[in-house]
């Protein structure tokens, strides 16, 4: 008993507040080695203060305690370096487009307003680019969801995919070449086609981490990869991707896209 800590003297230990401490005893995230049934006075084990200084880092690198909690039961498993990794890649693309948002301000500072005139090709208007775009991009879902597809409708899937990407390419934003690559990524591997699936998703992937780009794309980009790994029969690295793909769930806004995301993940088959 006179080797425990109370929790004043375990917060001071590990960097956490006394009513973090209690936060994190009611979400089962770190709970003390005794509480007195009488007092409700806590005591913690000194073996305690490196998860607990561990969990004040995770906290100051802005991850919530969900994923907090997830990370602590990988233990000392590649599993946890490869969720830091992916989180320091958020950062990054975070911080990239910080870094561009600024750079804007300042254009918009000195020139008043921002011009944005789209590239465009001398045979067809921006308007009807994005129209075209959207069509095909549209049209490829379509042939995706057919159940019993003909070879030539394959056949029109991919050249669809194709040409819904080149128009982006014209008028589109990095997000929506992002997605058309994506979408490329997607059809190859539905088809079997590891080498143009892998191809794609890792242009889907740069698209994302060069111009900062992060939430439901990012994540998506990660799936692209792991997907398209486990047509190619790298399962090692299809789970690889897939782990980095639900660690970026976490930082996806919106609950709808990150339950798509998920049920996605499902579809995944990474047993050979």
């Amino acid at each position: 008993m006179g080797e425990w800590l109370t929790i004043g003297q375990f917060a001071r230990a590990t960097g956490l507040t006394a009513k973090a401490l209690r936060h994190y005893d009611g979400l089962g995230l770190l709970s003390p080695a005794s509480t007195d049934p009488s007092s409700g006075y806590r005591r913690y084990s000194p073996e305690q203060a490196p998860v607990g200084a561990l969990i004040r880092r995770l906290r100051d690198l802005e991850l919530p305690l969900d994923e907090v909690k997830r990370l602590l039961a990988y233990g000392d498993s590649p599993a946890l370096e490869d969720a830091l990794r992916a989180h320091r890649r958020r950062l990054e693309a975070r911080t990239t487009r910080l870094q561009r948002q600024m750079h804007d301000l300042d254009h918009l500072v000195a020139d008043g307003r921002k011009a944005m005139a789209p590239k465009t090709d001398p045979g067809l208007d921006p308007a009807t680019h994005r129209e075209v775009a959207v069509a095909l991009f549209n049209y490829t879902w379509t042939l995706l969801e057919l159940e019993n597809r003909t070879d030539e409708q394959d056949s029109e899937m991919i050249h669809s995919a194709h040409a819904s990407s080149y128009h982006w390419m014209q008028v589109g934003t990095a997000v929506n070449r992002a997605r058309s690559e994506w979408q490329c990524s997607r059809v190859y591997a539905v088809l079997g086609r590891a080498e143009p699936s892998l191809w794609h998703a890792r242009r889907s992937l740069d698209f994302c981490e060069r111009e900062g780009i992060g939430d439901f794309d990012l994540a998506f980009a990660y799936e692209a990869l792991a997907r398209a790994n486990a047509v190619a029969g790298d399962i090692d690295e299809a789970n690889r991707w897939l782990e980095q793909a639900r660690n970026a769930a976490a930082e996806i806004a919106e609950d709808g896209d990150r339950e798509l995301l998920l049920s996605d993940l499902e579809t995944v088959r990474t047993v050979p």
